[in-house]
């Protein structure tokens, strides 16, 4: 079954149930990939759902850190439950030691030299990471080997 499936078969449910914080954050990412699909008239395939997930998310945690600046915790513990929502339909996250082999198997891959190679190394490891580490961090640790 497909994400975009398993994101329509859990909407149904979430009617079905009445769960209407879950009903909220499923349909605000069905609505954000259809609009993705209409705006830049592709096919959508898992990678792009999910890329919309890990954008749903993150714009999400933006939120819940303002709310809890702005002492507003009713608002941050809906943020807090629509996240943990749509992270269900995320992929299993990659642990520290994954992401550090990953770094280092795709700089050997590239045969990287030095930091005019960042780019290239960010590239190809965004892809093969996307929606299962923080791409800040993996940036972080490919600066570190690349200037080691």
């Amino acid at each position: 079954m497909s994400l975009l499936e398993r994101l329509k078969s859990a909407q149904k449910d979430a009617m079905k149930a009445k769960d209407k914080l879950s009903l909220g954050a499923i349909r605000a990412v069905l609505a954000a990939v259809k609009q993705r699909e209409i705006d830049e008239q592709i096919t959508i395939d898992d990678a792009v759902v999910t890329a919309v997930l890990v954008k749903q998310v993150k714009q999400r945690r933006e939120s819940l850190s303002q709310y809890n600046d702005a002492g507003r915790d009713d608002l941050a513990q809906k943020e807090a439950s629509e996240i943990e929502v749509l992270e269900t339909f995320l992929p299993k996250p990659l642990s520290e030691s994954e992401i550090i082999a990953l770094v280092e198997s795709t700089i050997t891959e590239l045969d990287a030299k030095g930091m005019q190679d960042m780019g290239k190394v960010m590239g190809a490891i965004k892809s093969k990471a996307e929606g299962r580490a923080d791409i800040g961090k993996i940036s972080a640790i490919i600066k570190q080997k690349l200037t080691a």
